[in-house]
């Protein structure tokens, strides 16, 4: 299909190839789809990008989504036309990705073992809902209302809740959304019903809400919003992107995530593939991923820690047997992902696959953090003047932990994503209050 966008099936030796205004997630052998574009842009965009900057009156050059619009151009519109761009775009007034850059944190760096010159962190936690997940529903919506979607779904653990029902409000649409009963910290549920979103409780955890999501939007008329949906994924390029331009595209040594349902380094790594191809980059970072010990499904396989096979993308031929054995023994043996940070307390991550092919494109890594090591960073980020939410802490906690081990050298350049901000108002209350933790400061009486 020779066309400016299209959707294609992840997989090799499957290519399906659909037209645009397709919203099923998955092609019919029940592979992942990309949104997948014809045209190379030329890197003279990268000049219109830093123009932008200066928004001159336009939401759309605002944004921090819409600013690299014609990297994102699957409405195939004039992205130049300003009447085009509010007809389909869809915007939180320009608010998504605004704020959202690298920083220097010194007390981060001198806790993490690095130098404080090459080690940048990213709060994507200044997105208007708290979170990066503003970033993929401006661009899932979008799809959403291009075709004529009056109701989106979602499953949660918190953030997409609330980005999901602040989108679906200020868009007039319906917003459904699964969460696992009592797995959902409350100021993330407290948005989702301050925004109208109707609360639908599974008796299970976020993998059983996905499933009964994806069910319902399948069966009845609705739009999933999950990070399975390719049109999202599109949306959180922009996160690397902005981390590449104020970089000035000298790409870093590498890109450190936290991990959950994968969405984030499978968008990373559709990014990197695609400015590598367009040649707008010549190295390619390397992409670290980091999951909390309760939920350490990636790393787990990938480490080889079952069944001594360490799973690859295998250039799109990955064992999905090994996949399946090890979710098996996860259910015979009753295990259940199980961390405070419930942001990535996912035992199925739903993008495992994309999250390998990004993993394989960047020659990347994939640890386990515990949950005292991600309050830690929580807490050192807090202390250089940054919120950051628990899982937001994996990031910080796993790049200490891979200088540690010698696979981040101490003058490498470092981008750390912190996904969202504190939502659990006692996280911090209860670990500054005990006096053992390693950055506490407890009330004095």
């Amino acid at each position: 299909m020779q066309r400016g966008s299209y959707l294609k099936c992840i997989s090799p030796s499957c290519g399906l190839e659909y037209e645009i205004g397709r919203t099923d997630v998955y092609c019919e052998r029940g592979h992942l789809l990309d949104v997948a574009y014809s045209d190379s842009p030329s890197t003279d965009l990268k000049d219109v990008f830093y123009e932008r900057r200066n928004p001159q009156d336009s939401i759309f050059n605002e944004s921090g989504v819409w600013r690299f619009r014609e990297l994102l151009n699957f409405c195939q519109i004039d992205m130049t036309d300003d009447a085009q761009c509010s007809k389909y775009l869809v915007s939180l007034d320009g608010a998504e990705g605004r704020q959202s850059k690298p920083y220097h944190m010194s007390k981060v760096a001198e806790f993490a073992g690095v130098s404080g010159d090459s080690l940048w962190l990213q709060p994507e936690g200044y997105n208007p809902s708290g979170s990066f997940k503003d970033n993929g529903m401006a661009t899932a919506v979008t799809h959403a209302k291009m075709v004529g979607v009056k109701k989106i779904i979602c499953a949660s653990t918190g953030n997409t809740s609330a980005s999901a029902g602040m989108f679906a409000a200020n868009e007039g649409m319906d917003c459904d959304v699964y969460i696992p009963a009592g797995q959902i910290a409350p100021g993330k549920l407290s948005q989702a019903y301050q925004f109208g979103a109707q609360i639908v409780q599974v008796d299970g955890n976020f993998d059983d809400a996905l499933r009964q999501s994806l069910d319902e939007a399948q069966n009845h008329q609705g739009y999933t919003v999950n990070s399975v949906n390719p049109f999202r994924i599109e949306g959180q390029k922009t996160i690397p992107f902005r981390a590449l331009e104020y970089l000035g595209w000298d790409a870093p040594d590498w890109l450190v995530y936290p991990g959950g349902a994968l969405g984030n380094i499978s968008s990373c790594g559709k990014a990197l593939m695609e400015l590598h191809r367009w040649g707008w980059i010549k190295k390619i970072p390397r992409i670290a991923v980091i999951n909390a010990e309760g939920a350490g499904t990636m790393s787990d396989l990938y480490n080889g820690e079952f069944e001594g096979e360490s799973l690859r993308w295998n250039k799109g031929h990955p064992n999905e047997d090994l996949i399946q054995r090890y979710y098996a023994g996860l259910e015979k043996d009753g295990i259940r992902p199980k961390t405070g940070a419930t942001a990535i307390q996912i035992g199925r991550p739903a993008n495992i696959l994309k999250g390998l092919r990004a993993l394989e494109f960047t020659d990347g890594v994939a640890t386990t953090v515990s949950d005292s090591e991600m309050l830690d960073g929580m807490s050192i980020a807090g202390l250089n003047g940054f919120d950051c939410e628990m899982a937001s802490g994996a990031s910080i906690a796993g790049i200490k932990k891979l200088v540690n081990k010698g696979i981040i050298k101490k003058d490498d350049t470092v981008v750390g994503i912190l996904t969202g901000r504190q939502k659990d108002a006692m996280l911090p209350v209860d670990y500054h209050s005990d006096p053992k933790n390693r950055f506490a400061r407890p009330p004095r009486a």
